[in-house]
């Protein structure tokens, strides 16, 4: 007898060849791009903690204060919190953040006598997963821009660019919220293609696929995206200046949970 596939099944195949056509064409849209690291994990952490509700600009300016005051992440740990707040004061919402970064730092070390998350390297994905996952404060975003960004592991990130993407093109639902849309987009995304699908969305998001009156006309997914076959907004113009995705840090404008 044969063997046939559950309608599940077919449809998970279908929206596997959806997402590899999507990754095709934003390489051709925006050049492929090949994984490299964004620093160490630690700081790739203390970085994603800093985007929180602020711009680039800011965290990163934020981020290079706090490293001049603190050479290092034990200084950082034993620092007052009022002393981390001034010297990341740039990076906006300084006395939320500050409590936030030592805490983090103090667990670490609590947890393995050392300030630094070097351990992670050759620990299997879904246990580096969890250990980060443990740390109050720190969700499943945070946790894989860990992961991708300084680690390179296919963990992928999933921002309001990357969901409102997503969602329009038919790869996952609204419903499913941004916190169940990571393991749904990673179960779609072939693993050596997750940091340019990431970036890529980031940057399609910015561009052409705005919240607001998204450029469909110019948009080279369109004829293979819901929202549009929908009759979604109709635009025909393209900005004339493409917006950064990534900071020399690494974190794009992916923010951490609260």
């Amino acid at each position: 007898m044969a063997v046939t596939k559950t309608a599940s099944a077919e449809n998970l195949d279908e929206k596997r060849e959806h997402a590899a056509w999507v990754c095709d064409r934003l390489d051709d849209e925006y050049g492929t791009l090949q994984w490299r690291s964004h620093g160490e994990p630690l700081g790739a952490l203390v970085m994603t903690i800093l985007s929180q509700h602020t711009s680039d600009k800011n965290s990163e300016r934020a981020y290079d204060n706090l490293r001049e005051a603190f050479p290092t992440w034990d200084e950082v740990r034993v620092a007052e919190t009022l002393e981390i707040a001034d010297a990341i004061r740039s990076g906006g919402l300084a006395n939320a953040k500050a409590p936030r970064i030592k805490n983090v730092l103090t667990e670490i070390h609590d947890k393995t006598g050392a300030t630094h998350l070097e351990f992670l390297r050759p620990m299997p994905t879904e246990d580096a997963k969890r250990y980060l996952l443990s740390f109050h404060g720190v969700g499943p975003k945070t946790m894989a821009c860990v992961l991708m960004f300084s680690l390179g592991r296919p963990v992928l990130p999933v921002d309001t660019h990357v969901f409102r993407v997503s969602h329009r093109l038919g790869l996952i639902e609204k419903r499913i919220g941004e916190a169940k849309a990571h393991d749904a987009l990673e179960s779609l995304i072939e693993p050596e293609r997750v940091y340019a699908f990431h970036v890529h969305m980031i940057r399609h998001g910015r561009r052409i696929c705005v919240a607001q009156k998204p450029r469909c006309g110019v948009c080279p997914l369109a004829n293979r995206c819901d929202y549009y076959r929908a009759g979604g907004v109709m635009g025909d113009t393209a900005p004339t200046e493409l917006p950064p995705v990534e900071t020399r840090h690494g974190m794009s404008d992916t923010q951490i949970e609260t």
